[in-house]
């Protein structure tokens, strides 16, 4: 498992290691010493998986203190475009946006720090990403940042989201608890 930070502090995008025969391919998804090796939380205790079709963009999520999470994230369907943005104020890569593929074809994961929102554009046809956090989900503090308000460049200007996601408050407006 190679570990690779990313222009986000705490932010790692992860090789999983696998193994490919005539039957098909097993993948590591997690190793508890290579996140202790880099100081990342392990212990994640809800689980989540959506399937989105080509041209979703879901995001940018995060939960609020006192119930935020850290996340691990991979496709094991499709490809998308991830994005995380640092919500974190006394971060030094505080409001830094970042854009990753995750596919199950290069079969990397993507670890994403509490206080950092997350998100993504579906660039194949059908894609399905599993969640895993290291809190339960709590509705209360279930929030996120307005999709098109901090600088990335979609592919798609008019995507296929909830409403819930079109509400969200601009990044200029949060007033960010982290």
């Amino acid at each position: 498992m190679k570990l690779n930070r990313t222009e986000i502090s705490g932010a790692f995008v992860i090789s999983l290691p696998y193994s490919k025969d005539d039957r098909g391919d097993f993948v590591k998804i997690l190793h508890k010493d290579s996140f202790t090796e880099h100081g990342l939380e392990s212990e994640f205790v809800e689980s989540y998986y959506s399937t989105s079709v080509k041209g979703v963009i879901r995001g940018m999520h995060f939960q609020l203190p006192p119930h935020e999470h850290a996340k691990l994230v991979y496709a094991v369907e499709g490809s998308v475009t991830d994005v995380l943005l640092d919500l974190r104020k006394n971060s030094d890569t505080y409001k830094k946006v970042i854009a990753l593929e995750l596919s199950k074809a290069n079969r990397n994961a993507v670890y994403i720090p509490k206080g950092v929102a997350h998100g993504f554009e579906v660039t194949s046809d059908l894609a399905t990403l599993v969640y895993m956090t290291t809190t339960v989900y709590n509705k209360e503090s279930d929030t996120g940042i307005l999709w098109n308000s901090f600088g990335h460049q979609w592919n798609n200007t008019d995507p296929n989201m909830s409403e819930r996601d079109r509400s969200f408050v601009g990044l200029e407006d949060f007033n960010s608890p982290f």
